[in-house]
């Protein structure tokens, strides 16, 4: 009996010292309608490897711009998470505001970082000043989604009859408005951080903002606002918000959405009793886009933590869930690509083989251009000041594209940072 008590005793002790030892850590990301689903498989997995280490989940960010200011106010308030999912074209103010943390002492002491699935390409994305900041969980590229039922209304029928260009398919949208489709065609102008109005800059190679310089003044600037004017008076497109638009899609209410690939698993969950096709996003001109910006989003360490244990266990959570298996679920459950060499080419082998809806945004993987932040203290407000614009000719209150070309680029202008010696 005595042994026995002593046992108990010994197991009791040995159990307080496991509980005293878990380190807790905060978490927060966005997209809660996306990501939900990738996390409750990540979760798990985390928590058999690092049983002694607790993830706290916040709230999630509606959207990359709630992202980041809510992470500026935390900074202030000295409520910031641990590790926090920002936006690929929101890292930079939060590595110019001493926020975000340098993950260079965290990668000095892992072996061969390198051969665990980081390549310099997707490290790039989050390197700043020569340093690591930002590990890419996800990358995403505009594509076309069609529900071939309703395409086979305009006598499209496989997939290489679907539109290659704009002007393909505002001509589709004629064919589909003859046979009774009443809302053909949805194109994501709302999408976080103006980032179609970026695919039509980089569809022509040019970058929307050149050091600080807002370059919608040029050419290609007026090319990418008519060509949004004409898409969306050719197709009629309705004004709804793009959760209602995904849902309208996934009802088989519209045959072509042009969208990020990052809502592949949501429509596939989703979807009614119809064929699912995404191709490749159509171009300005024939041969299709020369450039299309990265989407998605990285994870930064923000923990304001002094005690190494929270620090060591924040960057075993943020090194879990953007390589390896972590990584893996995110292509599982989403329409992202993960940008990790191990989980595509290893854990992800036949992956694509039997998921083609999401394939197609990897085999446009070389047209993959920065999605580029408006610099300075205003960069959000300039986010804000073009997505207005955009709606305003979705709407029809604008309809001379040369004088909004000139309103909008003064305006944002006035939002940037004044060149050196100006």
């Amino acid at each position: 009996m005595k042994k026995l008590l002593t046992a108990i005793a010994c197991t009791f002790i040995a159990t307080s010292a496991i509980a005293d030892d878990k380190v807790t850590i905060e978490f927060a990301y966005p997209y809660s309608h996306l990501f939900d689903v990738t996390y409750e498989k990540i979760l798990p997995q985390f928590n058999k490897a690092h049983p002694n280490i607790e993830v706290k989940f916040r709230a999630t960010y509606e959207s990359y711009e709630d992202a980041s200011n809510t992470v500026l106010r935390e900074a202030v308030a000295n409520e910031l998470p641990d590790v926090t999912m920002q936006g690929l074209n929101r890292q930079a103010i939060l590595v110019d505001k001493g926020i975000a943390k340098s993950l260079e002492p965290f990668i000095a002491k892992e072996t061969d970082f390198a051969k665990d699935g980081y390549h310099q390409a997707m490290l790039d994305l989050g390197t700043f000043n020569n340093e690591v900041y930002g590990l890419p969980f996800s990358i995403s590229l505009p594509v076309g989604y069609y529900n071939m039922e309703v395409m086979a209304k305009a006598g499209i029928t496989n997939k290489d009859q679907l539109p290659k260009t704009w002007d393909e398919v505002i001509a589709t949208c004629g064919k589909l408005r003859e046979a009774g489709v009443k809302n053909p065609m949805f194109w994501g102008w709302n999408i976080t951080g103006n980032w179609f109005l970026q695919s039509l800059m980089w569809s022509q190679d040019k970058p929307t903002v050149n050091g600080v310089d807002f370059t919608l003044d040029e050419t290609e600037g007026l090319t990418a606002l008519n060509t949004m004017k004409s898409l969306f008076r050719g197709c009629d497109m309705q004004n709804i918000e793009w959760k209602a638009a995904l849902a309208s899609f996934s009802a088989g209410e519209i045959g072509m959405m042009y969208w990020s690939t990052s809502a592949v698993g949501a429509v596939e969950r989703s979807m009614g009793d119809f064929t699912l096709v995404t191709h490749e996003y159509p171009g300005i001109v024939a041969g299709g886009p020369l450039g299309l910006p990265a989407g998605g989003n990285s994870a930064m360490l923000t923990s304001t933590s002094k005690d190494p244990a929270v620090l060591d266990a924040s960057w075993k959570w943020l090194k879990f869930i953007t390589s390896g298996e972590g990584a893996a679920e995110v292509a599982r459950t989403t329409g992202y690509m993960p940008p990790n060499q191990a989980a595509n080419d290893i854990i992800l082998k036949d992956f694509y083989n039997k998921n083609p809806a999401k394939a197609t945004a990897v085999r446009q993987l070389p047209l993959l251009r920065e999605w580029q932040a408006y610099p300075g203290d205003n960069g959000l407000a300039a986010t804000q000041v073009i997505y207005d614009a955009i709606e305003g000719i979705v709407t029809g209150e604008y309809e001379d594209m040369e004088e909004l070309q000139q309103e909008l680029s003064e305006e944002v202008q006035d939002l940037l940072p004044a060149a050196a010696g100006s």
